[in-house]
Parts: structure tokens; sequence; C-alpha cells
């Protein structure tokens, strides 16, 4: 058995090396054409190209969907914040009257990009739902609601 550079060296530079199963490389025996037929026409020619595409367009899919569901989390995180804020506006503003509260709560919440769905005085305190609108690209629009009360803390004695 000759390793590589054994036969590397037998054959000057500008030759191809004979292949005793196939003949000469690019030989033009029959026997020759029937190997180079069989190697190079398998039923199974492009389906790593096939695959590599279907693998990368679901990776993107999934990669829109994640980038997707985190926009929402972070509208979610906003349209909570925007309704903490306001109802602790309307609860301050209390003193001047219920529809101070919540105009109070409506600036806030338009000054965070929100705005107030619902908003309800009963004695000292204020309960305020807050809404905004999400776009979610292929999705569609859809709304995200968050709810929040401000008032004072009850004393247990």
């Amino acid at each position: 058995m000759r390793t590589a550079l054994a036969q590397a060296l037998r054959h000057p530079i500008g030759e191809e090396p004979y292949n005793r199963r196939a003949g000469p490389r690019y030989g033009s025996t029959s026997r020759n054409r029937r190997w180079y037929r069989s190697a190079a026409s398998g039923r199974d020619q492009g389906g790593a190209t096939v695959f590599a595409c279907v693998a990368l367009a679901g990776l993107i899919c999934s990669t829109l969907m994640v980038g997707q569901v985190g926009a929402v989390v972070v509208a979610r995180h906003r349209v909570q914040a925007a309704a903490d804020l306001g109802a602790l506006a309307a609860a301050g503003a209390l003193a001047e009257g219920a529809e101070a509260g919540c105009a109070e709560a409506g600036d806030v919440a338009r000054r965070m990009g929100s705005r107030v769905s619902r908003c309800e005085v009963a004695q000292w305190d204020a309960v305020v739902t807050v809404e905004r609108q999400v776009g979610l690209g292929v999705f569609g629009v859809r709304s995200v609601v968050a709810a929040a009360r401000a008032g004072p803390v009850e004393e247990s004695g």
C-alpha cells in the first residue's frame, strides 16, 4: 500500500495519477464514464440545500415570533406602569374632586402613550384602567390592557 506522498512523488507536476479502479482520471474508457456517471447522478442531489433552506426559514420565523412576543411583553409592562402612575395621580388629585382625579390620570396616561379606558372613584380609592394598541406586524394590531388601584392604606388596628 502506497502513501499519498509516495504517489505524489511518482507523478510529475501537471500529470494526473492513474486510478486502478476507474482508469485514467478524465480518460475515455467506458469503465471511467460509468464510475463518473454513477457518482454524479445520485437521487439525493441538492437535498442538503433544500434542508438548509427550510431550516433557515424556520429559524427566521422563530426569531420573528420571539421578537413579537417580546414586543407584547414590553408593551404590557409600559401599560401597567401607565396604569400605576395614573392611579397614583388620580388618588393625589381626589381632594379637588373625582373628575379632576380622572383628568389627571388621563393626562399621565396620555404622556406615556396610552389612554384611560375606565376611571372609577370610590371614596378615596381610584381605580384606573389603561389600554394601548400594539402593532404585531403580520398578526395585526392588538390591545393591551392594565388596571391599577391607588388610595389610602387601611389600618388594621
